[in-house]
């Protein structure tokens, strides 16, 4: 819906005026966007709010709801469908989305400066798909990407559902004066009401729009105008509020809608809070809860529905704030024959046409809307009849297939689920749930979700106890308390033959930066379920063991593992586990010097894991995309894309892996003049190198100082400092990377007979690992410090060169400058100096008169 056709709004004068004056983008400051919430109960106005502002609104405004297929990103491209020009114009600004920029490149591109004032309503947005659920709420708790403050947001909520962005200024919907709801009801029938039948519509509504509208809906012509007498009941009845309250109660929780039906039972009743005949809407707390627990009603939602607002706590007392909703709640899980029932012995009961005239259904004939209702009401009868343990392996299996090759969020949810479900009868199978659960929230990087699934684990027995304690812990940066039981869960994994068991001992190993142990216990699991010809299980088992090698820095071991693991995951279709066996194959081949598998791996990681929600593996491939770069001379664009990766907080890189890479940036930071910002990247690496769970941490903290010294003494003082812990540090390939920035350093302060020394060590571990970048900058480093022996490059080397920079290094060659390649290309004379960089970089050169021996060479 766009603007222009936004209906007559009754009662709500204020509110428009609140929600016109904040949603305005005129009022931002500093360039915000303003974001304002409308917050509403079912049938009170939201949506008719939202379409009136956006009729108003002096600019473009759009309104748009919650498609009605649910796919990743499917609301976000709705969205950007209804700004865009044309359907490709919208699917470029669709891959923006997806991208490092976010929501803000989008926007940025669809909606120009020149474009004026912009106002999007979003209409019940907790019901948008995850995805685009979580990129706008990003975008929108980062003032930094919001842009210019030209477009204005206004998002609708519902009770019992989320609010989207806590720090915004709500606006909540209350019920119609009387003067309004009057108005109201002349508009809907257009004053054809009886006064009577009027004024008794009046007091059964209590200014609810929606539920005076539907009860005026449903009644006949002749009763609205009180010519034909009505059944005694009430005007508002059940049917009523089951179609107005129908689709909050079903977007609740199976627990929180089950209990919420308990309590509202409950209430009223002799032995609640108001006693025989007293308030309706009030129980006793332990009343209601005591019969919840007596029908198997898991009692773990009450928290939820208070936070909510859906209930009210008062003392020992639960309060339903809406008597409406109490009565809907009551009534919802119950089967009806018809929609508007009758009370018992109702003579006309069956027979005859329904209230508003429309005939009656033949009972022997299936009700088209059925399946209609089910999906409004909940869950269908074939579905509600299954048992809880099968209710719980079913979404198991959907966890698992969601797990595999789905986004891992909902992997997350359905194992969640099948935890509840499986908790009373099978809670082996729960436990293990909730531990798959934490693992998918792992791999998206959500720390909150990876605590709400270790949540109820502590109550199972031993080792999986101690296990979910010290996840616990480590995810609070609690490490004292994370030791003492991750190791117990290692040392138990030294007698256990289980792969899942040992699968999760090797992962406590790795929280721990026992690296050697982790190997050592993936390894048993892998070759455990090679024998017992367990293939889904190889995918996982050969990702956390290439991981663990990684963290050991035996490149050669890591590919060998990954591409055992993607060959294992194609076979399977675990497209996720491919993903993160790409990101690891990416990495190694970023220290190897294989430009071209780096960018392929990392593109297949990427296209995988960035839809997926897969954060750890998305990181991985961007961390070696990184180190391709800074290992090919080109730190300023490694520093820009590491930057990212180190940042705190949603928008940055996985929280696991965050801290590993501040090394590599700071290396890159400083070669690229962003010292303060490497200042800062080391003083939060000291304090997480402090907790002891990463070996070589100390040494690289040590590194990172000597980089960043002021004095040459201080600068000696830490790599000396460095290449001491490095004995213990048990990695070889970040020594190798110490001794070449020593003598990098040690060779430009002009003490070339000390560079030779640690240059030439480093040279040999390069060569080792078969890291031919490296290599070719210790190569380059030692022949400028005059050292016998150190080869030049082939000139053969010429062919890696792109046409571009062969065209600029011939021109080069033959002594022209800069401008006059320039001028001769057609090209900047930056553009110029930046492929002349590249060349240099990638032939291991210094000087022009370097390439134009080796171009000379080459010719002969």
């Amino acid at each position: 819906m766009t603007a222009g056709t936004g209906p007559v709004l009754h009662g709500r004068d204020v509110e428009l005026a609140l929600v016109r004056r904040m949603s305005n983008p005129s009022e931002g400051r500093g360039g915000a966007e303003p974001v304002v919430l409308v917050a509403g109960g079912p049938g009170e106005g939201r949506s008719v709010l939202l379409a009136r502002a956006a009729r108003d609104f002096p600019g473009a405004a759009h309104v748009v709801g919650a498609p009605r297929r649910q796919v990743p990103w499917s609301a976000a491209r709705a969205l950007l469908d209804a700004l865009a020009p044309s359907g490709a114009a919208a699917g470029r600004a669709a891959r923006l989305a997806r991208g490092r920029g976010g929501i803000a490149a989008a926007l940025a591109a669809l909606c120009p400066p020149g474009r004026g004032p912009v106002l999007l309503c979003l209409d019940d947005f907790p019901l948008w798909d995850a995805h685009s659920r979580a990129a706008f709420t990003a975008h929108w708790r980062t003032p930094g990407a919001r842009g210019t403050g030209r477009i204005g947001w206004l998002v609708t909520s519902a009770p019992g559902r989320p609010l989207p962005a806590a720090d915004a200024p709500v606006v909540r919907l209350p019920r119609l004066d009387r003067a309004s709801a009057r108005a109201l009801l002349a508009d809907a029938r257009g004053g054809r009401v009886g006064p009577s039948v009027a004024e008794r519509l009046l007091d059964e509504a209590d200014g609810h729009p929606g539920v005076l509208v539907e009860t005026v809906r449903r009644l006949a012509p002749g009763v609205l105008a009180g010519t034909v007498p009505r059944t005694p009941g009430p005007l508002v009845d059940d049917g009523v509020l089951g179609t107005v309250y129908g689709g909050l109660l079903g977007a609740l929780p199976a627990d929180g809608r089950r209990l919420l039906g308990v309590v509202a039972r409950a209430c009223g009743t002799p032995d609640a809070a108001g006693g025989a005949g007293g308030d309706r809407d009030r129980t006793d707390a332990g009343t209601a809860l005591a019969r919840a627990r007596a029908l198997r009603v898991p009692t773990e939602a009450l928290d939820g529905l208070v936070a909510a607002g859906l209930l009210h706590r008062h003392g020992d007392a639960l309060v339903f704030p809406d008597p409406f909703l109490r009565r809907a709640a009551a009534r919802h899980g119950e089967r009806h024959a018809e929609p508007d029932r009758r009370p018992d012995g109702d003579p006309t009961r069956g027979r005859g046409p329904r209230r508003d005239g429309s005939p009656r259904r033949d009972p022997g004939l299936p009700d088209p809307h059925d399946r209609h209702r089910a999906d409004r009401l909940g869950p269908p009868p074939a579905v509600r009849a299954r048992s809880a343990a099968a209710r719980g392996r079913a979404l198991l299996t959907r966890g698992f297939a969601a797990l595999a090759r789905g986004p891992v969020m909902d992997a997350h949810e359905a194992f969640l689920q099948a935890a509840k479900a499986l908790r009373d009868r099978e809670p082996a199978e729960a436990a293990d749930a909730r531990f798959l659960a934490m693992e998918a929230a792992w791999a998206a990087g959500d720390v909150a979700a990876c605590l709400a699934a270790l949540d109820l684990i502590p109550a199972a027995p031993g080792t999986e106890r101690a296990f979910a304690e010290g996840l616990r812990a480590a995810l609070l940066v609690r490490p004292d308390r994370a030791r003492a039981p991750l190791a117990s869960v290692v040392a138990a994994g030294a007698v256990r033959d289980e792969p899942r068991l040992l699968l999760r001992a090797g992962s406590a190993a790795l929280v721990l930066g026992d690296v050697t142990a982790a190997a050592r216990l993936h390894g048993r699991a892998l070759a455990r379920a090679r024998a017992e010809e367990r293939a889904s299980l190889l995918p996982r088992i050969l990702e956390h063991l290439a991981y663990a090698e990684l963290r050991a820095g035996r490149y050669a071991r890591a590919a060998h593992a990954a591409g055992d693991g993607l060959r294992a995951a194609r076979a399977t279709g675990q497209l996720n586990s491919a993903a993160h066996q790409h990101a690891v194959l990416a990495l190694v081949a970023s220290v190897t010097g294989d430009e071209p598998s780096v960018g392929e791996h990392a593109q297949q990681a990427l296209a995988i894991g960035r839809p997926h929600g897969l954060a750890q593996a998305v990181t991985l491939a961007e961390w070696a995309l990184a180190r391709a770069e800074l290992g090919g001379g080109l730190p300023a664009q490694a520093a820009a894309r590491l930057a990212q990766l180190v940042r705190p907080g949603p928008s940055g890189g996985h929280f696991a892996l965050r801290m590993l890479a501040v090394p590599c940036f700071v290396e890159a930071a400083v070669a690229s003049g962003r010292t303060a910002e490497a200042r800062e990247a080391t003083e939060q690496y000291a304090l997480w190198a402090a907790f002891g769970l990463d070996r070589p941490a100390p040494a690289q903290l040590a590194r990172c100082r000597a980089l960043l010294a002021r004095h040459g003494e201080e600068t000696s003082r830490w790599f000396g400092e460095a290449l001491r812990r490095h004995d213990d540090g048990g990695n070889e390939f970040e020594r190798a990377r110490t001794l070449f920035a020593y003598g990098t350093w040690l060779r430009r302060r002009r003490r070339p007979g000390e560079a030779r020394g640690p240059l030439r060590d480093a040279l040999v571990t390069f060569e080792r690992a078969a890291a031919d970048g490296w290599a070719r900058q210790a190569r380059a480093e030692l022949r400028a410090t005059g050292a016998p022996g150190t080869r030049r490059p082939e000139p053969s080397a010429l062919a890696g060169l792109t046409p571009q920079q062969r065209r600029i290094a011939r021109l080069v060659a033959d002594g022209a400058t800069n401008e006059e390649v320039a001028t001769r290309l057609s090209l900047s004379p930056r553009t110029v100096d930046h492929h002349l960089r590249g060349v240099y970089a990638r032939l291991q050169l210094r000087s022009r008169v370097e390439l134009s021996a080796l171009m000379a060479a080459a010719e002969r």
